[in-house]
């Protein structure tokens, strides 16, 4: 395992509030000239909101284009002599087909743990370019990237190498007028990609990786650039009149929406990946053949069903419901789950909430009660996303 320059910076010199104890991304300066509430957040002075409000932020990324700093996650790349060997020694560790990965194309997956629990989740992506050959482009959340770099390293095999690439930026434009403001910058080559699509693109002249992709449930990029060219890319889109930056609050609001999870939430060691709804992201010859970590417990759940299962919860009221409420049947006194994630839905005009129940109690239309403040809270089992996808898929145009 090797690493480059950090692109995480200590107090710079240029914010008088600096905290010399959190780690600031290239993107910092901007953010505190803009007006964000900067707050702690994995370890980094991260933007929680800038002045015209999480609820603002998250309707203009419903209606046109958010920009988020998302530097803090971790990038890193595996590199082996071949695709096949590289892919083997990832599914050595997760449950999706890496294998039969087409060049250009990326995939969610789960790092996973002996006894199946979630160590955390991450995105892998496969270079188009011939040049790339037996490299796997990897992300992962922040506050687990040092533990899942050390995971990895420790059990890949002599010939695939992991290299952290710490000399990046990660930036991501999400919401419906996306596209349009990347091919307004020079960006034209990404109105051929489709969902979850890989490739390379410049904007404002600088060339960057990206992908089709993201974390709130609209059609949208995140885009991996040089330290050196953050500013210059960052200060090119939101220039453009249909782009304003967002702050991790709205991220939330809308991943919640979404119905995506957020790791340590709504996943984590004690989670499955079937508990937790994502079965979809372990494609048929993973589930059938195993050979990755936790695999007993995950056939038998698969073929058993598991005894919980991660729901969606429509609550009544206004009242929003945060992790940690008790679920229990309408009118029960004794708990059959809990809520892990929960706010105010800006889309959905009311609060909504994930959570995990006893299987037998999962189906849509199951009435609850959410313990809040020793008060029940009337909810009822609901279908996630709590908002429509609209991801660009393959063939689908505007």
């Amino acid at each position: 395992m090797s690493a480059a320059t950090d692109t995480a910076s200590h107090a710079p010199a240029s914010d008088p509030h600096a905290d010399a104890d959190l780690l600031y991304t290239p993107l910092h300066d901007r953010h505190v000239a803009a007006g964000a509430r900067i707050v702690p957040f994995a370890g980094y002075a991260m933007p929680v909101q800038y002045p015209q409000g999480i609820l603002a932020e998250h309707k203009w990324t419903r209606e046109k284009a958010g920009l988020f700093d998302v530097s803090h996650m971790g990038q890193a790349v595996l590199v082996g002599p071949d695709h096949a060997t590289t892919a083997l020694a990832l599914e050595a560790l997760i449950p999706a087909d890496i294998l039969n990965l087409a060049p250009g194309k990326q995939r969610y997956s789960q790092l996973l743990a002996d006894d199946g629990g979630i160590l955390d989740d991450l995105m892998v992506a496969r270079s188009a370019d011939p040049a790339d050959e037996g490299g796997l482009m990897l992300i992962v959340n922040a506050a687990c990237k040092a533990a899942d770099y050390a995971h990895i390293a420790a059990r890949l095999p002599g010939n695939v190498k992991l290299h952290v690439a710490d000399d990046r930026a990660l930036i991501a434009l999400q919401g419906p007028a996306s596209e349009a403001a990347l091919v307004d910058l020079g960006a034209t080559s990404v109105a051929a990609m489709t969902f979850m699509d890989v490739g390379t693109t410049t904007i404002a002249g600088i060339e960057v990786g990206i992908t089709r992709s993201g974390y709130t449930g609209e059609d949208g990029f995140e885009i991996s650039v040089s330290a050196d060219h953050a500013v210059a890319v960052w200060d090119a889109l939101v220039g453009h009149p249909d782009v304003e930056p967002i702050g991790l609050g709205a991220r939330d609001s809308l991943r919640l929406e979404a119905g995506l999870c957020l790791y340590g939430h709504d996943i984590d060691t004690s989670t499955s990946p079937v508990e937790a709804g994502l079965v979809w992201s372990m494609q048929k010859r993973r589930r059938e053949e195993g050979g990755f970590p936790g695999y007993e417990r995950i056939a038998r759940e698969l073929r058993d069903g598991p005894s919980r299962l991660r729901v969606g919860l429509k609550i009544d009221g206004r009242m929003p419901v945060r992790e940690g409420a008790p679920i229990h049947l309408r009118g029960a006194a004794e708990p059959i789950g809990i809520v892990t994630s929960g706010g105010f839905g800006p889309s959905v005009g009311a609060p909504v909430a994930m959570g995990y129940v006893t299987r037998s109690h999962s189906a849509i239309g199951t009435e609850l009660d959410l313990i809040v403040r020793g008060k029940a809270v009337a909810a009822t089992v609901t279908a996630l996303p709590f908002v429509p996808a609209r991801f660009r898929r393959a063939g689908a145009r505007a």
